[in-house]
C-alpha cells in the first residue's frame, strides 16, 4: 500500500523481466539502439516524455511497459504507453499511429498487454511477461494473412457432418473478431473431438496456430484424444502425425486395448520450456499434469495413491507464456470445488493463447470464463437429425428408495464395523427411521438391491429374446465405500441373479480395489463380456460406449450437469445392434426424470462443490480484518461441523486448547471471544497444530446398518416421452387420442383410414405410421402403452387410431383381424376344400407381411 513507484519497479518488475530473459539497462546518450538485443532500456526518450522501458529485439523496438506503483490498477495505464508509442519516429513501421507495435502497463503483479498493429485490437491482460523470443515470434507472424486464409478455406473433406462444419466456422469467425476465449456446446456422441480434431488441422494449415494444447481432465480422455489424432487422415491422405509433430504425455500399456498401436511420442521438455519458432506441433495432456509443470504438486490437484490419473512423472517448470497459441479444454464444464476451479483458471490465464472450450453441458462457471457457446448442437436436433439415440424411461417403484426404511423394536440388524467390514449381529431395543437420504449411507436394504436387479433382469431378458442380444448395460450406484460399498453388494447380486459369471458382471470405480480399470473400460466398449458394468462416476462422462443400450440409475442426481453427461453415455448409435433408441431406468419412481425436465436451459444448475478457502486462510482473513464477520460465521461453521462429527478420542486432541476439548461451547461464544478478547482468542486459532487438528481431527465411527428383515416392494412401469413431457402409460394414450380426434381429418394419412376405405392398402398403412412416428407416436410404444394399461397386448395399429377416435372400437391383434375378415367371408358363401386352402395360404401370407413391415420399420 505504501509501496513506491520505484519500489515496485525495482522489486517486482525488474524481477520478473529479468525471470525471463530481459537484460535492464539504464538509458544513456548516444545509446546505439542497433545493437540492442533482449534489452530493457529504462527511462528511453519519446516526443511525449520518457518510456519506463523500451524493450529491444535484435536492434528493433518492439514493446514500451509503463509501470505503476503496486497499489496502482495498470489496466487504463495503457492509455500513457499508447502516447509514449505515438511519440516515436518510424523505426520498424507504423501501426494506427504507433511507432511500436507492443505496449505493456504494470504494476508488478498485473501486466495490461496490446499489439496496436490491428485496426480493431483488444489489450488483454497477462500472467507474466513475453520473453525476448516470443516478442519477436510475434512481431514477425503476419496474423491478419492467416486469418484470412483461415476464412478462405474449403472444407476439403466428406467427412464432416453439416453441424460441425457450421461449429468450425463458429469458431473461425470468432478468431477473425479477436476473440480470445470461446465456446462449443455439441451433445455428446455427436464428435466434438473430430470436429476439434479436424478445427485444429485448419489453423495448423494456414498457420494461424503454431503449438496447440488439447487439455482433458483424465488420462482415458487423454488416450482417447491422442488415438483421434492418430486415426485423422489429411486431405493429402497421411496421418496427422505424418504432417505435424503430435505428443502426448506417458501412457501406461494399461491404457490401451491388447495390440493396438500407438505411435505418439512423450513431450520433450524444451519444447515447454523453451518454445521455438520453428515448432508446429499438437501437445494432449491432462489438466492435472500441466497444473503441476506449472505449479508444482502442492499446488496442482490432490491426487491419491490409488487415483488412475495420477501423474507420478511430472514435474514443475518453467514455462513461458507463449508456449501455445491455441489451448483447447476439452469437457470443460467439469464441475470443481472453489479450490479447484482456482486451479483450473490458473492453468488457462498462465498462456497469452486463444482458449477453446468444448463441452455437451455449458456450467455456469464455463460459462463465466469463456462466455456464451458461439455454437450449440443439442441433443434434441441431433436426434431429430438422426445422429443421436433417443431414450425410453422406465421407472423403478421402490418404497425403500422413495420413503427410506423404518426398523422395529426387536427387528433383527447387522452392524457392520465401517473401517474393518466386521458384522455384529443384533436386535433392535428401540425403533430407528431412516429417510431415503440416508439408504447406502447410513443403511442399506439387501433386499431392496436384489430386487431392482431382478426387475431390471427381467427388462434383459425380454431385450435378449427380441432383439437376440443382450442389452450392454451401466449401472450407477450410490458409492464404492470400503466395507459398505453399494457398488460391490450390486455386483454380488447382478452375478448372482444373471448367472452368466465373474467376468459379465464387473465393476469399474476409482476405488483402489478395481484392477485397471482403463482396461475394463475398454473391454466394456469393444467385447461382450462385461455385459453388466456398475460404477459411480468413472463412467459418468467422456466415455465412449456406442453399443450401450440400459442405464440404471440407482444413484440420485442433483447436478443438472452430470444428469446429462450420464445420459450421454447411452445416446451414441451403433449400427453393429441396430441401435436406434436407449433405456433409462429410474430407480426412484421416475422422479429423477421428472426433475430434470428441460435439463438444456443455463440457470437450472444446481452446483456440487468443496469448502473453499482452508482453515488456515479463514483465520488468517480474520486476523488482517478482512471481511471479519463473514470469516468469522465460516469458521463457527466448520467448528460446529466438526463438535457434530467429532470422536472422544478427538474431544481429547482439542483439549489441549480448548477447555475438556468442547468444540460447541467455544462455536457457540466466539463471536464475543474475538469481540472482547481478540488476542487471546487468536493466539489459540492461529497456532498451526490447532488448524491441523480442526481439518483433520478424529471422526466418530458410525455403524453401518444392515436391515436384514427389510422387506422392499419393488415394480416397474413404463414413461413415455411425449414432447417435453415424461408421460404415464394412460396419459400417453389420452395424448395420442387427442392428436387423433384434432388431425383425423387434417392429414392425409388418417382420413384415408376414417373417409376413404376403398384407398386403404399396404402404402396407405406404412404412410400412417409414419406419419404417426413423426408426432412422437411409435407404433410399439402404442402397443406397450395399451398393454401396460391392462387392455391388450400386440393391439394393431389399426385398431389403435380407431379407439383413440371412439372408445367403442374393438382392440385387435393382427392376427385377430385376419381372422375375423375370413370369417366374415366365409359366413357369406360356400368355399370349396381347395379354396380354403387358398384362404389359409392368404392367411399366412398377411399375417408375415404384417411381420415383415414390423420387421422393415
Amino acid at each position: 500500500m505504501y509501496e513506491t513507484e520505484r519500489e515496485t519497479r525495482k522489486t517486482r518488475i525488474d524481477t520478473r523481466l529479468k525471470d525471463w530473459g530481459w537484460i535492464i539497462i539504464p538509458y544513456a546518450a548516444g545509446l546505439d539502439s542497433a545493437a540492442l538485443h533482449r534489452r530493457a532500456v529504462e527511462e528511453y526518450p519519446t516526443d511525449n516524455g520518457p518510456a519506463d522501458y523500451a524493450l529491444f529485439v535484435k536492434g528493433r523496438l518492439l514493446g514500451i511497459l509503463e509501470a505503476k506503483k503496486a497499489s496502482a490498477n495498470p489496466q487504463n495505464v495503457l492509455e500513457q504507453a499508447k502516447r509514449y508509442a505515438a511519440g516515436r519516429p518510424e523505426t520498424t513501421g507504423v501501426w494506427n499511429g504507433f511507432a511500436v507495435p507492443f505496449l505493456y502497463a504494470s504494476n508488478g503483479e498485473r501486466i495490461f498487454f496490446a499489439d496496436v498493429r490491428d485496426e480493431n485490437y483488444y489489450s488483454r491482460e497477462l500472467l507474466d511477461f513475453h520473453t525476448p523470443d516470443a516478442l519477436e515470434e510475434l512481431f514477425e507472424r503476419d496474423y491478419e494473412a492467416s486469418k484470412d486464409r483461415l476464412l478462405r478455406k474449403a472444407f476439403d473433406t466428406d467427412k464432416l457432418r453439416p453441424y460441425q462444419k457450421d461449429a468450425i466456422r463458429a469458431i473461425e469467425s470468432g478468431v477473425s473478431e479477436q476473440k480470445r476465449k470461446m465456446m462449443l456446446a455439441m451433445a455428446t456422441g455427436t464428435g466434438k473431438t473430430f470436429t476439434a480434431v479436424t478445427m485444429i488441422y485448419r489453423m495448423l494449415k494456414t498457420a494461424y496456430a503454431k503449438r496447440v494444447l488439447f487439455l482433458v481432465d483424465r488420462r482415458a480422455l487423454a488416450a482417447q484424444a491422442a488415438q483421434a489424432f492418430s486415426a485423422f487422415e489429411t486431405p493429402s491422405g497421411n496421418k496427422f502425425n505424418q504432417e505435424y509433430e503430435v505428443f502426448s504425455q506417458r501412457f501406461r500399456k494399461d491404457d490401451f486395448e491388447d495390440g493396438e498401436k500407438f505411435d505418439i511420442g512423450s513431450m520433450p521438455n524444451d519444447y515447454l520450456t523453451s518454445p521455438k519458432s520453428t515448432h508446429t506441433f499438437v501437445y494432449v495432456s491432462t489438466i492435472q499434469r500441466m497444473a503441476i509443470n506449472l505449479l508444482g504438486r502442492e499446488g496442482a490437484f490432490a491426487q491419491g495413491a490409488g487415483d488412475t490419473d495420477a501423474d507420478d512423472d511430472a514435474d514443475k517448470m518453467r514455462i513461458p507464456i507463449h508456449a501455445f497459441d491455441i489451448i483447447i479444454a476439452d469437457e470443460c464444464h467439469r464441475g470443481y470445488t472453489s479450490r479447484d476451479t482456482g486451479i483450473w483458471r490458473t492453468v488457462l490465464e498462465r498462456f497469452d493463447a486463444v482458449k477453446i472450450g468444448l463441452t455437451a453441458t455449458p456450467a455456469l462457471h464455463t460459462v463465466g470464463y469463456f462466455g456464451k457457446p458461439v455454437y450449440y448442437y443439442t441433443v434434441s436436433q441431433a436426434v431429430l437429425d438422426g445422429f443421436l439415440a433417443a431414450y425410453q424411461a422406465i421407472k423403478i417403484k421402490s418404497n425403500v428408495r422413495i420413503h427410506g426404511i423404518f426398523l422395529k423394536e426387536g427387528e433383527k440388524v447387522a452392524l457392520k464395523n465401517t473401517e474393518t467390514g466386521t458384522e455384529l449381529f443384533d436386535e433392535l431395543e428401540d425403533e430407528r427411521a431412516f429417510d431415503s437420504s440416508d439408504i447406502e449411507h447410513k443403511i442399506t436394504s439387501p433386499d431392496s438391491n436384489k430386487k431392482i436387479i431382478a426387475e431390471i433382469a427381467k427388462y434383459a431378458r425380454e431385450h435378449e429374446e427380441r432383439t437376440g442380444h443382450f442389452p450392454k448395460t451401466l449401472i450407477f450406484a450410490s458409492n464404492d465405500i470400503a466395507h459398505r460399498s453399494h457398488a460391490d453388494c450390486l455386483v454380488s447380486f447382478a452375478r448372482e441373479i444373471f448367472g452368466r459369471g465373474d467376468d459379465f458382471v464387473q465393476k469399474i470405480t476409482g476405488s483402489p480395489s478395481v484392477d485397471r480399470p482403463l482396461e475394463k473400460i475398454k473391454r466394456f466398449r469393444n467385447r461382450p463380456k462385461p455385459g453388466v458394468v456398475v460404477t459411480v462416476d468413472m463412467l459418468s462422462t467422456g466415455v465412449d460406449i456406442p453399443a450401450l443400450e440400459f442405464i440404471v440409475f440407482l444413484r440420485p442426481v442433483k447436478s443438472r450437469i452430470l444428469w446429462t453427461q450420464m445420459l450421454g453415455r447411452g445416446t451414441r448409435k451403433c449400427a453393429d445392434i441396430h441401435k436406434e433408441c436407449f433405456t433409462v431406468f429410474d430407480c426412484f419412481d421416475g422422479t429423477l426424470v421428472e426433475y430434470f425436465k428441460g435439463v438444456t436451459d443455463f440457470d437450472d444448475e444446481i452446483k456440487e462443490g468443496g469448502e473453499g478457502l482452508s482453515v488456515e486462510q479463514i483465520v488468517d482473513n480474520i486476523w488482517n480484518n478482512v471481511e471479519p464477520d463473514y470469516n468469522a460465521k465460516r469458521l463457527i461453521r466448520r467448528l460446529r461441523r466438526a463438535a457434530d462429527t467429532m470422536s472422544a478420542k478427538a474431544r481429547a486432541d482439542f483439549s489441549a486448547f480448548i477447555p475438556e476439548g468442547d468444540i460447541a461451547k467455544f462455536a457457540d461464544g466466539l463471536r464475543d471471544a474475538l469481540k472482547n478478547q481478540f488476542g487471546a482468542t487468536m493466539k489459540i486459532l492461529r497456532k498451526k497444530t490447532f488448524q491441523d487438528l480442526l481439518a483433520n481431527y478424529d471422526r466418530a465411527r458410525q455403524p453401518f446398518y444392515v436391515a436384514l428383515e427389510n422387506v422392499d416392494k419393488v415394480g416397474s412401469e413404463p414413461i413415455f416421452k411425449y414432447g417435453e413431457d415424461a408421460l404415464k402409460p394412460g396419459e400417453y394414450l389420452k395424448a395420442f387420442s387427442e392428436f387423433i380426434r384434432q388431425n383425423k381429418t387434417k392429414i392425409d394419412a388418417l382420413s384415408v383410414l376414417f373417409s376413404n376405405p376403398h384407398r386403404w392398402n399396404c402404402a396407405a398403412l406404412q404412410k400412417m405410421r409414419d406419419t404417426l412416428r413423426q408426432h412422437e407416436f411409435d407404433e410399439s410404444e402404442i402397443q406397450k402403452a395399451h398393454e401396460c394399461s391392462s387392455r391388450k397386448a400386440m393391439v394393431d395399429i389399426i385398431s389403435c387410431v380407431k379407439y383413440a377416435d371412439d372408445t367403442r372400437s374393438l382392440l385387435l391383434t393382427a392376427k385377430e383381424r385376419v381372422d375375423k375378415t375370413l370369417r366374415s367371408l366365409a359366413a357369406k358363401r360356400q368355399f370349396t376344400p381347395e379354396q380354403e386352402q387358398w384362404l389359409a395360404y392368404i392367411r399366412e401370407y398377411l399375417l408375415g407381411s404384417v411381420d415383415w413391415i414390423k420387421g422393415k420399420r
